[in-house]
């Protein structure tokens, strides 16, 4: 059976990672892209895959690509208007939220409106508003399918078992390239050090967050809403191999795990099939040559974006918002060398507590403390 895809940041890690299963699946259909600016990269995309219309979310990369692809059938548009418009296209059944930013979510609460399926892999929708999110997809009958690796694995490990007999979600972390390390270490980290992930090919931003841990506080903040459930009943547990995904406790003790080697194009293929699981070529885990698999429990203490993540999470709001553009902007300083690594818990903790709390904020006041998030650090940095 065929299946229309939208790709929202094609150009990223997950972007490229999703065509790859498109290439290997010829059921995908390719009817829309969107990146930010990259026009080379876009241009070879159209001329391969023919999508029926592209986004570039900066208006003069649409001009340009859109003079570059003049030979073509597909149609360019822009800005957020073009974000909404390809994700509502009638021919659409999927939706593959993989742009990174705030950016994402007004596409996906319109994609949830049009009834468009959303494999989800943009953390700052949920993050930030998934008190709008959830609700919304219940009302609309719609699935939200994961895309990121653990909270897939979440996903996976439940089915066919009761959502009421869940007793505990752990949420695994292979501790990234820092592990171990002390405070006043964490100090002399640069970037280069910072983006030697162990295991793990992604974009510079989400392995920044990795080396911070503020990538798993976020994933905690995710999974509250992703699956119903309290922040006290998810535990992070660092397993530096990657194989153990996160698992899954039940009422009776029972513990149900997904394993694989560390591949993002399993759970990508995953939520495009579900609830089919379609073969797909890559290396299998041998036992025999991992021989041991090991697990430590997280340092809050030294990587305080776990612990500020947690705060941010249970109390819930507006502050969410403000940890994750807190983070956004800190991480942006910090891959261009003007503050050490350790600095990025300093802004989120100074953002954090300078936030007028709103309890209950719309997409409107959502974006309003992300701007506001950062002139405050603009004028401190």
């Amino acid at each position: 059976m065929s299946q229309n895809i939208v790709i929202l940041g094609s150009t990223g890690s997950i972007g490229t990672q999703t065509l790859t299963i498109v290439d290997n699946n010829p059921e995908l259909k390719v009817i829309a892209l969107s990146a930010n600016s990259k026009v080379d990269m876009m241009e070879e995309q159209v001329r391969k895959y023919k999508p029926l219309k592209v986004c570039m979310y900066n208006e003069s990369a649409a001009k340009d690509l859109a003079g570059r692809i003049a030979d073509t059938t597909t149609q360019v548009v822009s800005g957020m208007d073009g974000l909404i418009e390809i994700s509502t296209m009638d021919e659409c059944d999927t939706v593959v939220t993989a742009i990174v930013g705030m950016i994402g979510i007004r596409p996906t609460i319109a994609a949830i409106k049009a009834g468009k399926i959303i494999a989800l892999a943009n953390k700052e929708t949920l993050v930030t508003a998934g008190h709008i999110i959830m609700p919304l997809c219940r009302e609309m009958n719609v699935p939200i399918l994961p895309v990121d690796s653990e909270h897939s694995a979440i996903f996976q490990s439940m089915q066919g078992m009761p959502k009421n007999r869940i007793e505990k979600i752990l949420l695994t972390c292979s501790g990234g390239p820092f592990r171990g390390k002390t405070y006043d270490e964490l100090k002399t980290m640069t970037p280069e050090k910072a983006l030697k992930h162990p295991n793990w090919s992604m974009g510079s931003k989400i392995t920044i967050d990795s080396a911070s841990l503020v990538n798993k506080g976020l994933e905690i903040i995710e999974a509250r809403w992703l699956f119903d459930t309290d922040i006290d009943n998810i535990q992070v547990v660092v397993h530096p191999q990657s194989i153990i995904h996160s698992m899954v406790q039940y009422v009776d003790g029972g513990i149900m795990a997904q394993l694989g080697t560390p591949d993002m194009c399993l759970p990508i293929q995953y939520a495009l099939f579900y609830p089919d699981r379609k073969p797909m070529n890559g290396k299998r885990v041998d036992f025999f040559d991992l021989k041991e698999l090991t697990f430590f429990e997280p340092d809050k203490e030294t990587f305080l974006g776990l612990k500020y993540a947690i705060e941010a999470g249970k109390k819930g709001g507006s502050l969410p918002t403000v940890f994750n553009a807190a983070n956004e902007r800190a991480v942006a300083l910090f891959l261009k060398g003007q503050i050490g690594f350790t600095e990025i818990y300093d802004i989120i903790r100074m953002s954090m507590d300078a936030h007028k709390f709103i309890e209950n904020p719309t997409v409107e006041e959502i974006l309003q403390c992300e701007a506001e998030t950062y002139e405050l650090i603009a004028t401190k940095y």
